[in-house]
């Protein structure tokens, strides 16, 4: 992929979109398990009072709530409230709180967390000591005051008979005068204490502990803390909460209510948040992924074109057809994957781990566990299918070349009766496609059901493991829900991860296909300086030796001849002598291996290849016309149609083509397969004609012609050739296509064996005497 950054570089804004989209995609995901463990744990469990601030408190709460705070928290306290006679205190909360009078009102910007700190203990010991009579806590300390209070009396009781008896004696003596101040003073002590008892005002009995006491249940509320976490705590703060405010007359269901439904409106705006990043994000990368593989599809198709005949022996035609489709989809599917996932996974894996670790820390091990399960099974299963997807390819450019050659070689396999052969063929690529395909899928398959499998465990190992933490306190049915959907989101995000490692090899196999036809060197180039003429001189062969890429032998051996504008050529020879490469050379669908060819007196080499190209006709062996219509064919290399008439006149196309349906706009089917192969091959010559070109090249262009057409369409092109100086150079297999030429070349395995006209010819070159009696009879040819 790195081969082809190229292409996608001029997208990185939208790339960087979509990764800003998926983030926020991301973060929503993330906060969605919070919203739910909130409605749950404060919106049903605590009542909606999600922690120990109340935004409105009672004098004797409020005195009671400070009590039973450190000093350091008493000041945190103060600075966050503040108070409100009765006659002051808005309608709202008259109207909230209706049974509240003289109001403890809480301030606006207050740091709330810091106040929850401040108020935790004292709230919790409010609700323990006095909001909740039936709690354990709250009977052990009344127990204890009780018993204190017994204790006092007994000791006054003892006292007071001592007194007594010591009064009998001597009643004005100062000892007796101390005992007596110290009983009236412990009486009035065991009246507050049974008074206080009585109005279960705890507080007081806290106000009398010493320092050290207080601190002793100040270290035991924190260890509970510590022991239950914080949402726990948080919750009990939320009891103190509620009782409050039933003291004060509000309706604590109605706030439940909506706590809840201010909670569930988020979640349904963070859901619907992500809903729109999310389409963004997909829409972007879908253009990102769509615009790249356009581009390949369009620099592949420029780069194909450049080719010479050398590159494209490189790389067969089944070959760059699955190179510009199948790999350049791959491609960019994998594009629109690794935008999606690979940004999305990571902050999605991360997070869920992060948000796993604050809710519930005691059940991390599950994670870990989990983690380390997955990246086994991931690792054994690209193991195995890893290997197969770089075979893929491979047998998928078997299987398009049976099919290309299946459906081209159509009616020769029909000929000979070879059906069975052909099917025999395919079907074997198409099985051994099949076959991998098979085995990957398989692999890659057992993939989702051992993930849920793994996932459903994992949900229920921690609703075993979370519900022995929700016993001891520990932990919260919210915070437990929302773990489960962390660890859902965690091996949601390894199973990403697979899927782009999974993906990403095969798109680097076929990148790096595509890579190896984009970087592949074209050998026939035009020149940094190119040259062009003006003359119209013709074509120089100059001991020209031409030999094939990878071959030993010489196609081409020394070949020197001169083809003057306004004069025919012609080359004859027998199969395998060299006339189609010696054509070739002269457009440079290959380049001389030794000596030089010119056109007007310039190199070829020298030339601009577009220059160059338009001054020649070519019309090859076989004419092959594209979808279009008759005038889209034969106008298809000139600039305008003023030579459209006498193109379609010379190649003898008028007579039928007047005749079709629409006649020049008649349409033509792909390859010129709703017209016959000579009008095909007249439609051809006419498509050269039409360039009006300095240079007429033929190659076999009228074996396909029958001889009367033929001999009218060498008569014609004489007279043109002749009037406009075209160099007219004609490869034949039939002597009676070549025998008017002006200079015949006779070739035999790469030589010139033979040069002159025809009659010369039949007396000096044995070659083309054999090759002449094979086809015309002696009598024939004298008359010729």
């Amino acid at each position: 992929m790195i081969k082809l950054r190229k292409y996608i570089l001029p997208y990185l804004l939208p790339i960087l979109l979509a990764i800003a989209f998926i983030f926020g995609e991301a973060q929503t995901e993330l906060a969605l398990p919070d919203y739910m463990s909130d409605i749950v744990t404060n919106g049903i469990q605590a009542g909606g009072f999600k922690d120990s601030v109340a935004d409105v408190l009672s004098p004797q709460t409020y005195r009671q709530v400070m009590t039973y705070s450190t000093k350091a928290h008493q000041q945190t306290i103060k600075d966050s409230y503040r108070y409100i006679k009765a006659a002051d205190v808005s309608n709202d909360l008259k109207q909230t709180f209706p049974k509240g009078k003289n109001l403890y009102v809480l301030k606006k910007n207050v740091d709330r967390d810091k106040l929850n700190t401040a108020m935790l203990r004292g709230m919790i010991l409010y609700y323990t000591l006095t909001g909740n009579k039936n709690s354990d806590t709250s009977k052990k300390f009344l127990k204890n005051i009780s018993k204190a209070i017994k204790t006092a009396k007994d000791k006054y009781a003892k006292g007071e008979k001592a007194y007594q008896q010591l009064a009998k004696v001597a009643p004005v003596a100062p000892q007796a005068v101390k005992m007596k101040a110290q009983l009236d003073q412990a009486k009035k002590q065991i009246d507050a204490m049974e008074t206080a008892y009585q109005k279960n005002d705890l507080a007081y009995f806290f106000k009398q502990m010493s320092t050290k006491q207080k601190q002793k249940i100040y270290d035991s509320i924190d260890k509970q803390m510590k022991k239950m976490g914080t949402s726990t705590m948080n919750m009990a703060g939320g009891r103190a909460v509620k009782l409050e405010y039933k003291r004060l007359g509000a309706s604590t269901s109605k706030l439940q209510t909506s706590y809840i439904k201010t909670a569930g409106l988020k979640m349904l705006g963070i859901a619907l948040l992500g809903s729109v990043v999310t389409i963004l994000a997909g829409l972007l990368a879908s253009r990102v992924g769509a615009g790249v593989a356009r581009d390949l599809r369009l620099a592949l198709f420029e780069k194909v074109e450049s080719f010479s005949n050398t590159e494209m022996d490189r790389f067969s035609t089944a070959s760059l057809i699955t190179r510009s489709t199948n790999d350049i989809t791959q491609i960019q599917q994998v594009i629109v994957l690794m935008i999606r996932m690979v940004a999305y996974a990571p902050i999605l894996g991360i997070g869920a781990l992060l948000h796993a670790l604050d809710s519930s820390p005691s059940m991390t091990w599950i994670i870990g566990l989990v983690i380390l399960l997955i990246f086994i099974i991931l690792m054994i299963t690209m193991g195995l299918a890893m290997p197969k997807f770089k075979i893929v390819q491979k047998l998928i450019d078997k299987l398009n070349l049976s099919m290309r050659e299946n459906l081209t070689g159509m009616l020769v396999i029909r000929a000979f009766g070879n059906e069975k052969v052909s099917e025999d063929r395919f079907d074997e690529s198409n099985r051994n496609l099949t076959k991998v395909n098979l085995f990957t899928n398989r692999v890659m398959s057992t993939l989702m059901p051992v993930m849920m499998f793994i996932m459903n465990t994992v949900a229920l190992v921690i609703v075993y493991a979370g519900a022995k933490q929700i016993d001891l306190g520990k932990l919260q049915i919210g915070s437990m829900m929302a773990f489960v959907q962390y660890a859902m989101m965690i091996i949601m995000a390894f199973l990403m991860v697979a899927m782009i490692a999974i993906f990403i090899p095969r798109a680097s196999i076929s990148a790096g296909r595509v890579a190896e036809v984009l970087e592949t060197e074209v050998e026939i180039e035009s020149p940094a300086e190119s040259k062009s003429s003006k003359e119209n001189t013709g074509v120089i062969f100059d001991d020209v030796t031409f030999t094939y890429p990878g071959s030993q032998e010489a196609a081409l051996e020394h070949i020197s001849f001169t083809a003057p504008a306004g004069k025919t050529t012609a080359f004859i020879g027998s199969t395998g002598s060299g006339k189609s490469s010696l054509i070739n050379l002269i457009p440079r669908f290959y380049d001389v291996t030794s000596g030089k060819v010119t056109v007007d007196g310039i190199d070829v080499k020298d030339y601009d290849l577009q220059d160059l190209r338009e001054r020649i006709g070519l019309v090859p062996q076989k004419g092959q016309l594209l979808t279009g219509t008759v005038k889209s064919n034969v106008l298809y290399g000139a600039k305008d149609d003023s030579h459209l008439a006498e193109a379609l006149r010379v190649s003898q196309s008028e007579e039928f083509v007047d005749l079709l349906p629409g006649k020049l706009e008649a349409p033509i089917a792909q390859g010129g397969s709703n017209v016959s192969g000579g009008q095909r091959q007249r439609l051809a010559i006419a498509r050269a004609l039409a360039k009006d070109p300095e240079i007429l090249v033929f190659d076999d262009s009228f074996s396909a012609l029958d001889f009367k057409t033929d001999a009218k369409v060498r008569r014609e092109l004489t007279k043109m050739a002749a009037k406009e100086k075209i160099t007219v150079l004609l490869v034949g297999q039939r002597i009676a296509s070549i025998m008017d030429a002006d200079q015949i070349i006779v070739l035999d395995q790469g030589k010139i064996v033979g040069k002159g006209k025809h009659q010369d010819l039949l007396k000096n070159c044995q070659v083309y005497r054999e090759i002449a009696y094979s086809q015309l009879s002696k009598e024939e040819l004298a008359d010729a």
